[in-house]
């Protein structure tokens, strides 16, 4: 009997040539398993399974987990305000971890000895594989053909070639992964640092034109209306967002991120909603938190963020996080509203039963209630005690 691997397949350039390469080659019974974490379509996965079976797979399955994705990782990101470096939303990133999670408990569940993936060896996504398979099946092999043969992307479109598999070659010149939360785009303008991405490189166009307010309603952090709209299921509000905010083609960037492997890694991409999303939130929380929660949220949430990037997301100390980070929306309830422009957004303002700038204590700049001028001035004097004790014993040594 010949041995099982799963492989990890997505359709694309390295997955497709892992797929032929495995089975014609190496003799294997390929078990091809697309993990969906929201980035395909219906129509998309019948065009995977038929390429996986195009390519000598055995069986397709097709994974679903984008509701766990959200669950377990989205909704805490949100809740973190989390942008690697400022910027990209870890799009790529966290999914790969409940991805790598499903596909080893299908090959635990089919009996197979081995799984796949085609990841190369200068990536993150090699990292998050292997560690995710490594700790939850320590007993089952992996194989990385991509990564071990070197193999350049010229290399595999040419084998594929000459094997008879038939594919828009000229499309697969670019690495696109899309989630719910984000699509990265890879190509050789990435592969330079004073070069960007063509417009037609992006799988959304800006098609709007004009002005749109957005209407975003939040509660306990999480998103739950759309243009006054309910959504009880968390992954359609996303979706609902994308659908108006890609339009005017916003949340583009390019990050430039220190990897797990430690070289400086160039990605551009493209999440209209998990941007707007983030900075709605943001901005709500300004409004409904006090000082010290978002200064320690800030901190929480950068760490949550760092060790998602870099595969810890089994790491004890992740539910920890997690924990704090949703003890600290109960307040986040409220309406955030979005103007949308193309190319770009604007946070308007937020209406919330919880903001704290609405209040009978005083308006900022304008008038107070909560103290007198007087307790001001003691305020003052007492806040700037400490700093009046060093300066003037610098000034007594001088």
């Amino acid at each position: 009997m010949k041995e099982k691997v799963v492989l990890a397949f997505s359709g694309g350039l390295d997955t497709s040539y892992c797929a032929k390469y495995l089975s014609e080659e190496k003799g294997y019974d390929v078990y091809t398993a697309v993990a969906n974490t929201g980035g395909f379509s219906p129509e998309n996965l019948k065009t995977i399974e038929e390429n996986a079976y195009k390519l000598g797979a055995v069986k397709h399955v097709s994974l679903d987990v984008t509701k766990e994705y959200y669950e377990k990782s989205i909704k805490y990101m949100v809740f973190g305000n989390i942008l690697r470096n400022g910027t990209y939303p870890i799009s790529v990133s966290s999914e790969r971890i409940f991805q790598a999670i499903a596909i080893i408990e299908y090959a635990k569940e089919i009996g197979a000895g081995y799984v796949a993936h085609g990841s190369t060896g200068a990536g993150n996504d090699q990292i998050r594989f292997d560690l995710t398979f490594n700790v939850l099946a320590p007993e089952i092999k992996i194989l990385t053909p991509t990564r071990d043969m070197i193999l350049t992307r010229e290399y595999e479109i040419n084998y594929l070639k000459q094997h008879g598999f038939v594919a828009d070659f000229k499309k697969m010149e670019y690495s696109i992964n899309k989630g719910l939360w984000g699509t990265s785009i890879g190509g050789k303008e990435t592969l330079k640092s004073d070069q960007t991405l063509p417009e037609d490189a992006y799988p959304s166009q800006m098609v709007a034109e004009g002005e749109e307010t957005l209407t975003l309603d939040f509660v306990k952090g999480e998103l739950s209306g759309v243009n006054g709209k309910s959504f009880e299921d968390k992954v359609q509000a996303i979706q609902a967002v994308e659908a108006i905010a890609s339009r005017y083609a916003v949340g583009r960037d390019m990050h430039i991120g220190d990897t797990i492997i430690g070289i400086k890694g160039r990605v551009g991409f493209e999440a209209a909603a998990p941007m707007v999303i983030i900075n709605a939130h943001k901005m709500l929380e300004k409004h409904t938190l006090t000082k010290w929660q978002q200064y320690w949220k800030d901190q929480i949430g950068n760490w949550y963020g760092m060790f998602l990037h870099e595969a810890q997301y089994l790491e004890p100390v992740m539910r920890d996080c997690e924990a704090f980070l949703e003890s600290s929306q109960q307040t986040v309830t409220g309406k955030v509203l979005v103007q949308l422009k193309p190319y770009h957004y604007v946070m308007v303002g937020v209406d919330s039963p919880y903001d704290l700038m609405k209040s009978e204590f005083g308006e900022y700049g304008e008038t107070q209630t909560a103290f007198t001028a007087d307790d001001a001035k003691g305020f003052t004097k007492i806040l700037g005690n400490s700093i009046k004790i060093f300066h003037a014993v610098q000034k007594k040594n001088q």
